[in-house]
C-alpha cells in the first residue's frame, strides 16, 4: 500500500467534556491527500484559545477535542503534487489547516480571511467530512498551502509560539506600517502576545513602551525584552505625560478595560489595534473624532504573512520566551496559563514525551 494513502492512527490529548481535562486519546488522521503533508509533531505550544476551546466557552466545541495550533514538526510524507517540501524538512502549521484557496483574498495569500470557509486546525469540519484535531498529538495532514518552512538552525520549540502569538501582533504591525524605525508603539499587555509585540517592536527600531496593571511586570519588559518605557495603567500622572504620544497601540489584554485613556494617548491618526478578547468595548465617540483616530481588530495572518514572519524571525535572531514542558504536565500547564504564570509561552515537547 502506498505510504501516502494510508490511514494512521494516532495519539493525541484530549478533553471529553467542558471539565477541560485532558487525557490520552487515540484517533486516526486522515489520508494524505496529492496536496498534502503529513508531519511528524515535535512540539506545540499552548495558547489561551485552547483553553477556551476545552472549556467549550464558544459553545461549539466537537468533543473529544484535541487542542493545539502551534505545530512544529519534520515532515514524515508528503503527497505527489507537493514540491517544495521533502521528507525531514522542518515545517509549522498554525491556526488554519485548509481554505478554499479561490477567493480574493485566498488569492492574494490572505487565507485567514477566506470568504468560502477556511479549515481550522481542530474542531472543524476537513475535507473527508471528519473533523479536525490539533497538536496536542503525534502527527497532523494539512494541505501543503498550510505547511510553513522553518528557517535553517532556528529551534524548533521556539518556533512553536511564532504561529500564533506571533503571527497575532506581526499581522497588524506590518499592516498598519509599524516596522518604520522611529514611530512609537505602545503594548497593553505582557503575556505571550504583548512579548512578542515588544520583540517585534525592538527589532523595527520603534520606541516602545508597555502599559500594565502590575508594577511586578516592571523590570521584565525593560531589562528583559527590551523596552524603552513602563507604565502603570492605573496611574493617571503616568497616562496624562505620554498623551498625544504614541502612532499605534497594539491591545492584547483579554481582561475588561477601559479604553478612553488609552486613545488619548494616541497622536493624530493614531490606530489602537485590538488583539485580545475583552467582553465589551465602551468609549467616548470624542476620544475618536477628536484627532481622526481609529479603533481596528486583527486576528492571525495569511499564509503569505506568517512565512515571512518566520523569516523575519529567524534573520534578526528573535525568539519568544517559552518554558518547554512535558505533555503529562499539560492540565497543570493550562491551569497556570488561566493564572497567567507562565512566561511567556508553555510549549509542549511532544517527541519526548508523548507515548
Amino acid at each position: 500500500m502506498n505510504p501516502n494513502t494510508t490511514t494512521e492512527e494516532c495519539l493525541g490529548w484530549a478533553a471529553r467534556d467542558p471539565s477541560g481535562l485532558l487525557s490520552p486519546y487515540k484517533f486516526t488522521r486522515r489520508d494524505v491527500g496529492s496536496d498534502d503533508v503529513s508531519i511528524k509533531i515535535t512540539h506545540c505550544g499552548i495558547c489561551s484559545g485552547d483553553v477556551v476551546w476545552i472549556k467549550n466557552l464558544f459553545g461549539d466545541t466537537k468533543y473529544p477535542f484535541v487542542p493545539g495550533h502551534e505545530i512544529v514538526g519534520t515532515v514524515k510524507s508528503v503527497g505527489s503534487s507537493v514540491q517544495h517540501l521533502k521528507v525531514g524538512d522542518h515545517v509549522g502549521v498554525g491556526i488554519f489547516v485548509n481554505s478554499c484557496r479561490d477567493c480574493n483574498y485566498c488569492r492574494d495569500g490572505q487565507e485567514n480571511l477566506c470568504e468560502n470557509g477556511k479549515i481550522g486546525t481542530h474542531n472543524h469540519v476537513d475535507v473527508d467530512g471528519t473533523i479536525t484535531k490539533g497538536g496536542y498529538s503525534s502527527h497532523v495532514v494539512v494541505h501543503q498551502r498550510f505547511c510553513f518552512r522553518i528557517p535553517d538552525g532556528y529551534t524548533l520549540a521556539s518556533a512553536a509560539p511564532l504561529l500564533c502569538a506571533g503571527i497575532t501582533v506581526y499581522s497588524p504591525m506590518i499592516r498598519h506600517k509599524m516596522n518604520q524605525p522611529g514611530k512609537s508603539l505602545g503594548v497593553i499587555g505582557l503575556g505571550g502576545l504583548g512579548h512578542m509585540a515588544v520583540k517585534f517592536g525592538k527589532a523595527f527600531g520603534l520606541n516602545v513602551t508597555v502599559f500594565s496593571t502590575s508594577s511586578s511586570k516592571k523590570e521584565e519588559a525593560l531589562t528583559l525584552l527590551g523596552a524603552d518605557n513602563f507604565v502603570i495603567s492605573s496611574d493617571q500622572e503616568q497616562m496624562k505625560a505620554l498623551a498625544n504620544s504614541l502612532d499605534f497601540i497594539i491591545d492584547t489584554a483579554s481582561g475588561d478595560h477601559a479604553f478612553d485613556p488609552y486613545m488619548s494617548l494616541l497622536k493624530t491618526y493614531g490606530v489602537l489595534v485590538l488583539v485580545g478578547f475583552p467582553s465589551e468595548i465602551k468609549l467616548s465617540p470624542a476620544n475618536l473624532i477628536i484627532g481622526l483616530k481609529t479603533i481596528s481588530g486583527s486576528a492571525v495572518g495569511g499564509t503569505k504573512q506568517t512565512q515571512e514572519m518566520l523569516d523575519y524571525c529567524a534573520a534578526h535572531n528573535i525568539h519568544p520566551n517559552i518554558e518547554v514542558i512535558p505533555i503529562q504536565y499539560v492540565n497543570e500547564a493550562l491551569e497556570r496559563l488561566v493564572n497567567r504564570d507562565v512566561k511567556y509561552r508553555f510549549v509542549i515537547d511532544i517527541e519526548n514525551s508523548l507515548k
